[in-house]
């Protein structure tokens, strides 16, 4: 079945007794506690305008902050009737504006994908693909609209001439890492089940946006900056709207207006998603693959065509946790399968009490987490990967969170770390004899969390993967300036199709599969009552399944608000050196890890979580990773 159906649900005594939320989170929702943060980031969007009463659009464009890069502090923002966060100002009051104007929840994520392919190109884009929840208050529904090999791949697509992979960096940077893109498809029958505005309304803040011009943002200007010498200078249309004549970055606060874009959201804003897959928007995608400078890709038309003819929903996976039921997106996607193991694991462990000391995770506790991600991750990297060409162990993935199955994990877990971890059994063997997946980087993306006045639900992760993509644009065919990115999804594959001992590799190329991902959308249901408690999720890589655990146990078994718990030290085990953010844990700390075996690193950590929680009052409450640029808005 597509869709979960989660009516009343037997309950389960939360180990912790703690409140879901703090006093924070339990302010009263007003307009004046919302502008806290709102106003001073969008001056005179108008927050705590009347509710619009009639279903349609007037767009009209916002003050567009210049927000620093770095660390930003964010307050929380509270609401009572609906609220929307996305990783850009502009997006999310994108997405604000549509649901003032009589919009759903899925109206305004569309709306919000629209503008970030704008104002934050190298995340996420009509070019790339996503995976979206929603929730109806009485089903959750998931859209699978991640990208496709195409029809033509092979599992030797990123072998070089003598059969060895290629370089990661030269695999990304090429026509070969182009994957049939799935954003557009996959919102439009979302569009169609679950809209109440016309399609061609939603499509008018970004059309806006890229006709006039939006500023250019410190964070969009670093990243520019970043990647000049990787390959985005080096196409043609991104030199072109990017940089100047010298081939300098165009400084912050620079007017950046891209025409061709805003021609082909036209189209499809007029046509449907056909207009994307069809015609000249698809053809000329398929030029830029096949006539790529360096390693050209052998991507058809047909490919495109042929991706619209399929049902985008997919059966979530509700899994029980404390008092709640969080669901989550099943393989292709890795990303719930490994929190739901991470978090099961650590049920069945001793939880030291307490857990936080001054805001930060003691070191027993992290001991704890850091070894359940191992287990996690050696399954992941062994059996995660397109259910349409790779069977699940036991033939359901469901074996992977068999409560007998975590306690015999847990019970891996002792005083010192086991270094890597290996695979474990589940469902009692696998029908072939499978390969593990080598380490290959994972990255980028951006994450979408709406609550409409209906209480409607969604939480959307969508993504191009590496910044800027393949590092090439296409402009649709229309041949005006600007564009939109390609994806470089299928470095998300396995480069090598077998391992060391000849084994396949379950994530390895093939044609018209989904490469495995990271991204890890969530909604949590309150288990008694069936009702809305959060909706969260993160940008990257890999990274992505930890920060939305992070945020899971900081909102759910501390007690934090959800602005509190995107707050939190990011950490990460990958099934290798635990890994700490920068500067935000003490030595005493690292200390203990490494005294309990663990090489303990120290990395950047950069997450960009949103997250909208149910308050005990029936209000809403919001938080923005202060790591990156996003806010929130509601009413």
């Amino acid at each position: 079945m597509p869709a979960r159906e989660l009516g009343p649900l037997p309950g389960r005594a939360s180990r912790s007794g703690r409140p879901l939320l703090t006093a924070a989170a339990r302010a009263p929702s007003s307009c004046g506690l919302l502008l806290i943060g709102v106003f001073l980031l969008l001056f005179g969007l108008g927050a705590c305008d009347a509710p619009g009463t009639e279903r349609g659009i007037s767009y009209q464009v916002p003050d567009q902050p210049e927000i620093a890069t770095g660390y930003t502090e964010k307050p929380g923002w509270a609401a009572s009737e609906f609220a929307v966060a996305a990783a850009n100002p502009l997006a999310t009051d994108a997405g604000y504006q549509i649901v003032q104007a009589g919009g759903s929840a899925v109206d305004a994520a569309i709306a919000v994908q629209m503008v970030l392919t704008l104002v934050e190109p190298q995340s996420s884009g009509i070019g790339g693909g996503a995976f979206l929840m929603h929730w109806d208050g009485s089903e959750v529904t998931a859209y699978n609209g991640r990208e496709k090999a195409p029809s033509s791949a092979n599992e030797e697509l990123f072998l070089d001439e003598a059969g060895e992979p290629l370089p990661f960096g030269e695999a990304v940077r090429s026509g070969l890492s182009v994957g049939v893109p799935g954003t557009v498809a996959m919102l439009a029958e979302a569009h169609e089940r679950h809209g109440v505005l016309d399609w061609s309304q939603l499509f008018e803040p970004a059309t806006t946006l890229a006709e006039k011009g939006f500023r250019i943002s410190p964070r969009l200007h670093g990243l520019l900056e970043a990647y000049e010498d990787e390959g985005l200078r080096d196409d043609d249309i991104a030199r072109t709207l990017y940089y100047d004549e010298e081939g300098t970055p165009h400084p912050v606060g620079h007017i950046l207006r891209n025409p061709a874009l805003a021609q082909v959201l036209r189209q499809i804003a007029e046509e449907g998603p056909v207009a994307f897959y069809h015609g000249a928007v698809a053809e000329a995608i398929v030029d830029r693959v096949r006539n790529h400078p360096e390693r050209p890709g052998s991507m058809v038309v047909e490919d495109l065509h042929t991706y619209l003819d399929q049902d985008f929903r997919v059966e979530p996976i509700c899994s029980p946790w404390r008092s709640f039921e969080v669901c989550g997106f099943p393989p292709p996607s890795s990303g719930h399968l490994a929190i739901a193991q991470m978090l099961g694991i650590l049920e069945e462990v001793d939880s030291p009490t307490p857990a936080l000391e001054e805001g930060i995770p003691d070191a027993d506790w992290l001991h704890a987490y850091m070894e359940a991600a191992r287990l996690a991750f050696a399954d992941r990297n062994h059996y995660v990967a397109d259910p349409a060409y790779v069977d699940p162990p036991g033939d359901s993935w469901e074996t992977l969170l068999d409560a007998d199955y975590l306690r015999g994990r847990a019970a891996l877990i002792g005083e010192g770390s086991m270094g890597e971890a290996q695979p474990g059994n589940p469902g009692q063997a696998t029908a072939v004899a499978l390969g593990t997946h080598p380490g290959q980087p994972d990255r980028g993306t951006s994450h979408v969390s709406i609550v409409d006045r209906q209480g409607n639900a969604v939480s959307m992760t969508t993504t191009i993967e590496s910044g800027f993509g393949n590092r090439t644009m296409t402009d649709g065919g229309t041949g005006a300036p600007g564009g939109f990115h390609l994806n470089n999804e299928l470095t998300d594959f396995s480069l090598t199709p077998i391992d060391d001992e000849g084994r396949p590799i379950a994530n390895r190329v093939e044609p018209g599969k989904r490469p495995r991902s990271s991204m890890a959308p969530t909604l949590v249901l309150d288990r008694e009552a069936g009702e809305f408690v959060a909706s969260l999720g993160s940008p990257g890589g890999a990274g992505i399944i930890h920060y939305t655990a992070k945020a899971l146990v900081g909102m759910l078994a501390w007690g934090l608000n959800a602005q509190e718990a995107i707050d939190l030290p990011n950490f990460a085990n990958y099934n290798g050196p635990s890994v700490l953010e920068s500067g935000r844990f003490p030595a005493q700390v690292i200390e203990a890890l490494e005294a309990r075996g663990h090489e303990v690193t120290e990395s950047e950590l950069t997450s960009g979580l949103q997250a909208i929680q149910r308050t005990p009052d029936g209000g809403l409450f919001g938080g923005a990773d202060p790591r990156r640029e996003g806010i929130v808005m509601g009413q």
